[in-house]
């Protein structure tokens, strides 16, 4: 793809970033009112927007992404279990610190940036299937696993404290997982086609009235989420974001094309590992008060390289 080309689809995408971003930074929205903002793209838009894409794809069509998902699995969460070990063995972090710092290094914000520059490559009837896919992938594995180790690790820590049981933090992370709108929504979507269920096209216009309005508010919301937190240019932070936008998507392309994936599978699934950290593995490691500061720092520095890797990849792939 040509340059100019590239550009035309970037820019938009990026203005929009900046928009959020400068209203976070000139307080025209605080924490409160950007959950409010993250609230409604993630459980509300998104979800409408993914059901739409799912219910509207063949059967078959589903049973033939059965790869796509393989390869989403081994690049998302083992890549969180490779890193999770190095972080604990290697760099000796505690097991909550090496839980927090592998799962902002292997969640990209799909929910987020997907939309719009997958659509804008692919439209976004074809990307509304791959970003569901990642949606199961990342809200009912990858956050429950890192949600467990991390309370195993402060459980470790606590040795006075009341503990819960493992098995009760085990399912009360897995559940609390599959009940957030980016895991159970694509998956009973993914369930109803399997079952032979389409969309009727009144109802897929009616989701798609939240649902188009996706693109622009997920952007915006990514701006305004950078735009509020103070950042922290530490080591910690800058490993976080090359692992996510540099070492994660070279990984990926190497997983899907032994897999043996299309040359359209393998640009999907390496875009969409590398888009920036994720604010919602930033807000995991918040509620468990572990690497806080450089986990959010990290997801405005990946952001930022984003600028330059996202290009690249994209001219390097099509």
């Amino acid at each position: 793809m040509e340059t100019s080309q590239i550009f035309i689809i970037l820019t938009p995408i990026f203005f929009t970033i900046l928009l959020g971003y400068l209203a976070g930074y000139f307080k025209k929205f605080d924490a409160k009112t950007s959950q409010g903002l993250n609230t409604l793209v993630t459980k509300f838009a998104l979800p409408a927007h993914l059901f739409v894409g799912i219910t509207t794809t063949s059967k078959q069509t589903l049973i033939e992404k059965w790869p796509f998902l393989l390869a989403l699995v081994i690049g998302i969460v083992g890549f969180y279990i490779i890193f999770l070990l190095i972080a604990k063995y290697v760099l000796k972090f505690s097991l909550t610190e090496a839980s927090m710092f592998s799962l902002n290094s292997a969640q990209p914000t799909f929910a987020f940036m997907g939309t719009p520059v997958l659509g804008s490559l692919f439209g976004a009837s074809v990307a509304a299937l791959p970003i569901a896919i990642t949606g199961i992938v990342v809200n009912a594995m990858l956050d429950p696993l890192a949600t467990i180790i991390g309370a195993v690790g402060q459980r470790q820590n606590e040795e006075n404290a009341e503990k819960e049981s493992l098995l009760k933090v085990t399912v009360k992370s897995i559940l609390h997982g599959l009940s957030e709108p980016l895991a159970c929504v694509p998956l009973i979507g993914v369930i109803l086609v399997l079952c032979g269920f389409q969309s009727p096209h009144l109802l897929a216009k009616s989701l798609e009235q939240i649902g188009g309005i996706t693109s622009g508010a997920a952007l915006f919301a990514v701006g305004v989420t950078i735009g509020i937190r103070k950042v922290q240019f530490s080591p910690t932070a800058f490993g976080i974001s090359l692992l996510k936008v540099i070492v994660q998507p070279l990984a990926m392309l190497g997983i899907a094309l032994a897999i043996g994936l299309s040359s359209g599978d393998v640009t999907k699934l390496v875009l969409l590992v590398a888009f920036p950290g994720s604010a919602v593995a930033a807000m995991i490691s918040l509620k468990f008060d572990s690497l806080a500061g450089e986990t959010a720092s990290s997801f405005f520095i990946s952001a930022l390289m984003s600028l330059v890797t996202l290009p690249f990849l994209i001219s390097w792939l099509m």
